[in-house]
């Protein structure tokens, strides 16, 4: 019997169109003999939809049509069965799933938000839980992290956009302090979005209110000049960590953008049928690194997602000053994009097997965890004979 995979992607985020590049690869690359594959996608209305059509790319080239043709479904826990469930007037059971493949990314989403639902449902999911989502995602919670363990980060200050408002000067004070040039971030998104590369105070104030235009908490980063960035994928859990294979990432700016990412050839739209997501970067395989370098950044890698909680595929992108050699942390992606299948193939993984191996972990880690206790069957409330007098008593 094939196990009933539902595939998680899209959302309210702003890498709702590379969420789905990399679920529709994720979806071709799984193995059709050992898994039946259930697109769930959610419109960035929060609409969530079904239907086998879901699987091609060209079908997300107009969502007013996709949306005629896709169930409106919902997913919820009837007596142990995860059902997939359509909507209407009449209502019909489409499958009860086994387990959740997330493919998501940003905030809204990646950020805990999706795996804070399946936990509730009680369903089992592959990579990390909320923790790990959560910690992932917030580029200024991570980076206290980073520092109260010793593992290294670049100077950086960080404040929220109301602050910002009430005290402008004090705030560009802080940043100018770092020395130029600078890197402008929201705090919770990924795929390079509102982020700016700084040169001069003069450029500082725009490339803050560009980032405020996607989120409340804003970091500020000390730019590395001599940068050569570089990332490393890690598969497993608190457990076990395997390392891929380094990529150096090349790119037509001082930092790798959005641009560079998903809209290659500049035209400002996303690749279309046969789009290879973040595998289609300008990268170079392995990276250029001596021995002893690439071993660090490997063992930096497995560092931080034991820290943060993380488990199956995450990719960890690096800084490296290209004259002193020092290795800094830039953050780590909970889902990267295209799962980071690229990297894995160059580790002689198949994405066919990354996946396989990824399922398994998900799979195997639900049933430790159900080995835990998180509730009792006994009910303190059973004798309960109202409020009089019950300060103090339930403690």
């Amino acid at each position: 019997m094939k196990i009933k995979v539902g595939v998680i992607f899209g959302g309210t985020t702003v890498e709702h169109e590379v969420s789905i590049i990399s679920a529709v690869q994720a979806m071709e690359h799984l193995n059709k003999e050992k898994y039946e594959i259930y697109p769930i996608y959610v419109a960035k209305d929060r609409t969530w939809y079904t239907g086998k059509m879901l699987m091609d790319i060209d079908m997300y080239r107009d969502f007013d049509t996709l949306k005629r043709y896709a169930k409106k479904v919902i997913l919820y826990n009837k007596n142990g069965a995860f059902r997939l469930q359509s909507l209407g007037l009449f209502r019909t059971v489409i499958a009860d799933l086994d387990i959740i493949l997330p493919v998501v990314h940003g905030n809204n989403m990646e950020d805990g938000t999706i795996q804070g639902y399946l936990e509730m449902i009680g369903i089992p999911y592959v990579g990390s839980g909320v923790l790990g989502s959560s910690l992932g995602q917030d580029k200024v919670v991570m980076k206290q992290i980073f520092e109260s363990v010793g593992l290294p980060t670049v100077p950086y200050v960080w404040f929220y956009d109301n602050e910002y408002y009430l005290d402008k000067d004090e705030i560009v004070k802080k940043c100018k302090k770092l020395g130029f040039p600078l890197i402008v971030k929201p705090a919770s998104l990924g795929s390079s979005v509102g982020i700016t590369y700084v040169k001069n105070i003069a450029d500082l104030e725009s490339a803050i209110e560009e980032a405020i235009n996607y989120d409340t908490k804003i970091v500020v980063e000390k730019a590395i000049e001599n940068l050569v960035e570089v990332n490393c994928s890690v598969l497993g859990n608190y457990q076990t960590q395997q390392t891929s294979t380094l990529e150096e990432v090349m790119s037509t700016q001082e930092f790798l953008t959005y641009q560079d990412k998903y809209l290659g050839g500049g035209k400002g739209k996303l690749n279309s049928k046969g789009s290879k997501g973040m595998a289609s970067t300008n990268r170079i395989i392995p990276a250029r690194l001596d021995e002893k370098t690439t071993d660090k950044v490997k063992e930096i890698a497995r560092e931080v997602f034991k820290v943060l909680n993380l488990s199956g595929v995450c990719r960890i992108d690096f800084l490296i000053d290209g004259k002193t050699k020092k290795i800094y942390i830039n953050e780590p992606n909970t889902i990267p994009g295209s799962l980071a299948f690229y990297l894995w193939e160059a580790t002689d993984k198949s994405y066919e097997q990354l996946l396989d191996e990824m399922l398994t972990l998900a799979i195997k880690q639900y049933k430790q965890k159900h080995q835990k206790t998180y509730s009792f069957e006994t009910n303190i409330l059973s004798n309960f004979n109202g409020s009089k007098g019950v300060k103090g008593k339930l403690k």
